[in-house]
């Protein structure tokens, strides 16, 4: 089990992502789609296709 702090989200991705992407696109999708800060501290979860 890992611990997660009081006051940090966990997003979860609920469709499958391109999972060669490199940390910097995953951060833009995160700004983008999300419209969240990807450095803010909260956790965001990707999943490849085969989940």
């Amino acid at each position: 089990m890992i611990p997660v702090p009081l006051g940090v989200k966990v997003w979860l991705a609920t469709g499958p992502t391109d999972m060669r992407k490199g940390f910097a696109s995953l951060a833009l999708q995160v700004q983008e789609v999300l419209k969240r800060d990807p450095l803010s501290g909260h956790v965001f979860c990707f999943r490849g296709r085969r989940g």
